[in-house]
């Protein structure tokens, strides 16, 4: 992608700040600069899977079948009004964003709508910035944002008005947040942030099954829709360092995250944690991304989906993903890329009970994609993905996704 639509694509998810952000429509308002900006895409997609096993938790369930739809890809439509002054030799800043929906929605139905960022901003290049509510999370953050299917689908499949991405097939979703962070000055391209976010509870479903000699119990833990909070805040923190030299440009990440979690049967209130490392390098037009995370108690895919057992033990999960990109002489990107998530099963744990052993255990994809910047704010996209699912029991599903369409930054 060229320099224009990568600065949109960070402005977009709002890695940055919003006294960083990058400028969209800016309009001069006495003490402020008010800043509306954002994006709007649509993609057509063609997903024809071989789903014949019960994989909870997997990502290329669509009932074994071929499936056409129409909607928005990894990233959904932003809308985003912001504003930046400086008053009492301190910047501050606040950015309000909603996520219009590109999905048609079922009959008499308009579709979905997200509200993901709200937050407010002060600070001095002197000392650093503090935000204060909801954003993107800190960790795994850096992983999405340099995920090339940001600009696109990724896997067709997706929750609400996005589809998944890369998100499951090599990092956890970073999420939105409300959160309280402190990032440093830029010293030299070193950088980092610390936050308190709003914790998220475990919750359980359980079923009882018979394993031939006696009623067993197991659980599977999910997203939180209207549970967060707990005995804690969750602790995030992730340093950077970007580098340019001679004609190489790049840059380094760790990020972690640690975190009480409540509502986990028979074991109080354990500790998960998680941590990752990631780097890109760039030059003459090539692009090279490495990422790696581990943790437990975390899950897969979404954070603290599938964590913990019905006995409140955690499993351990893990994966990453790598990526290839070039920009032909016509200015398109070509990118190829693999990734992978792993989760085990916890400390005690069977295969032989359904609620288990039809548990993923690997989410797997391919992608190869051609991102063509028809203006310096409209890129037109097409991406090819192969996407593999195995339970517990190591039977595999898969399913192959073809998705064409466009996305515009303003």
């Amino acid at each position: 992608m060229n320099k224009n639509i990568k600065l949109a694509v960070a402005g977009a998810v709002l890695a940055l700040s919003a006294t960083a952000a990058n400028a969209g429509i800016v309009i001069p308002a006495g003490d402020w600069t008010l800043d509306v900006s954002g994006n709007v895409n649509s993609f057509f997609s063609n997903v024809k899977s071989n789903a014949n096993n019960t994989i909870n938790g997997g990502i290329t369930a669509t009932g074994g079948k071929s499936e056409n739809s129409q909607g928005t890809g990894l990233l959904p439509n932003f809308l985003s009004f912001g504003g930046t002054t400086r008053q009492n030799d301190l910047d501050v800043a606040f950015l309000i964003s909603i996520q219009p929906g590109g999905d048609t929605g079922t009959a008499f139905n308009n579709g979905s709508q997200n509200n993901r960022q709200a937050y407010l901003t002060f600070g001095d290049k002197s000392w650093g910035s503090v935000k204060l509510g909801k954003d993107l999370g800190v960790f795994a953050s850096d992983a999405i944002l340099n995920d090339m299917t940001l600009l696109g689908v990724g896997a067709g499949a997706g929750n609400g008005n996005a589809t998944y991405g890369r998100i499951g097939t090599g990092f956890i979703y970073a999420d939105w947040k409300s959160q309280i962070a402190y990032t440093t000055p830029n010293f030299n391209g070193f950088q980092a942030t610390v936050g308190l976010s709003n914790a998220f509870n475990a919750t359980s479903t359980l079923v009882v099954q018979t394993d031939g000699t006696a009623n067993r119990t197991s659980a599977t833990n999910s997203f939180i829709g209207t549970s967060r909070g707990g005995a804690s805040p969750a602790y995030e923190g992730k340093a950077s360092y970007s580098f340019a030299a001679n004609d190489v440009t790049g840059k380094v990440w760790v990020s972690g995250i640690a975190q009480h979690v409540a509502g986990v049967d028979s074991a109080g209130d354990p500790t998960a944690y998680a941590g990752d490392i990631g780097a890109n390098a760039n030059f003459a037009g090539f692009g090279l991304t490495g990422y790696y995370y581990s943790g437990k108690g975390i899950g897969t895919t979404g954070q603290f989906l599938n964590a913990y057992s019905a006995a409140g033990q955690a499993r351990d999960s893990d994966g990453g993903y790598v990526q290839a990109t070039y920009v032909l002489p016509t200015k398109t990107k070509a990118g190829i890329s693999w990734g992978r998530s792993n989760l085990d099963l916890a400390s005690g744990e069977v295969t032989s009970l359904a609620a288990t052993g039809n548990m993923v255990k690997e989410n797997e994809m391919w992608t190869a994609g051609l991102y063509h910047p028809l203006t310096k704010h409209l890129n037109l996209v097409a991406e090819y993905s192969y996407i593999k699912s195995k339970n517990q029991l190591n039977q595999m599903d898969d399913a192959n996704s073809v998705s064409l369409g466009g996305i515009l930054f303003f």
